[in-house]
């Protein structure tokens, strides 16, 4: 791992911190807002977070290009000023002082949108609905060199450290290829502990993991592909990459995320942080037809097509149920 310590502990301090800003934006959350359809909360915590995690990177590594989700141009309308003036007080909170043109400038920092040799993918908030929820959501960021993920981490503010009754609430996962994945408290120092994915091996007794919004994924198909291996068990449905996480650590066997629109490609972002520790952890990762993720081609995963993502026992059988479900459709469409 010491090739590549300092990009993990830079990582994971920045994913702390990030996932500290989206918690405190989390708690000004009310029913109001979410009557009022208001994305306010999840505009400011995703500016916010992806600020607190470039300037980290930055300082560290500043010739390192990021591709984020984000860019400040809208920020820096004066009719959003009330936004800009709130991130930068959220920023400020965890001890960071700028001023606003400071904070737009870290959060362009993520501007890449071409592959390069090294460069880091951020996510600075996975699951925009699980958010406005007070749900499921993740930090997401990784690491790629030479079109690898080296280093990946999730921060997942709600999900518990353990499965056991009164656990803490509040995770880090990450992983160093070749060295295993791990989980961490969020808001306390502790010894990370190994984790491990299932393992199942009959699929009949799989359950699956998929997005809580049908348009994410196909729900309809994952239920069929369900019927085809004999599952019984209700899927668990939740938001962002905490369902890579939840496969990672054998909560759950497999991941779908089905296609739902045709030329719609997946962002490298949304996977990267993910598939890293799933596969440290023992897991396989690859598109509906088995093919391995390619992050060599910028922001998009445009060599892929849907992701599927499985303890690693039950992943050639999951993959031929999802082509076989996805060819019936197709002729039954045509």
């Amino acid at each position: 791992m010491s090739d590549f310590a300092t990009e993990l502990q830079t990582a994971l301090s920045a994913v702390r911190q990030a996932s500290q800003l989206c918690r405190a934006v989390q708690t000004t959350i009310t029913s109001e807002v979410l009557d009022k359809r208001d994305q306010s909360p999840v505009t400011i915590a995703d500016f916010g977070s992806q600020a607190v995690v470039c300037r980290s990177l930055n300082n560290v590594f500043p010739n390192d290009p990021i591709i984020a989700e984000e860019d400040s141009a809208a920020l820096r309308s004066p009719e959003n000023a009330a936004f800009l003036s709130s991130v930068c007080d959220h920023v400020r909170h965890l001890g960071i002082q700028a001023d606003a043109s400071q904070v737009c400038a870290w959060i362009d920092h993520g501007g890449a949108t071409e592959y390069s040799n090294r460069f880091w993918t951020l996510d600075p908030i996975d699951g925009t609905k699980g958010f406005l929820r007070k749900g499921q959501y993740a930090v997401s960021l990784a690491l790629i060199v030479d079109s690898r993920i080296e280093v990946g981490v999730l921060g997942c503010p709600n999900l518990p450290v353990t499965d056991a009754e009164g656990s803490p609430v509040g995770t880090l996962f990450y992983a160093v290829r070749g060295h295993g994945a791990f989980v961490l408290p969020l808001d306390m120092e502790a010894t990370p502990q190994a984790i491990r994915v299932s393992s199942t091996t009959d699929s009949a007794l799989a359950r699956f993991c998929e997005s809580v919004e049908s348009g994410h994924s196909s729900h309809h198909e994952s239920a069929s592909v369900a019927k085809r291996l004999g599952l019984t068990a209700t899927p668990v449905r939740m938001d962002s990459q905490a369902k890579y996480a939840t496969v990672a650590r054998g909560f759950a066997d497999a991941y779908l995320r089905l296609p739902t629109k045709t030329g719609y490609f997946e962002k490298i972002w949304d996977h990267a942080g993910g598939v890293a520790v799933v596969e440290e952890a023992g897991g396989r990762v690859s598109d509906i037809n088995g093919k391995p993720l390619d992050f060599s081609r910028g922001r998009e995963l445009n060599q892929n097509r849907g992701v599927i993502v499985t303890n690693g026992h039950l992943h050639d059988t999951i993959v031929a149920a999802v082509q076989a479900v996805m060819a019936s459709e197709s002729a039954a469409n045509q």
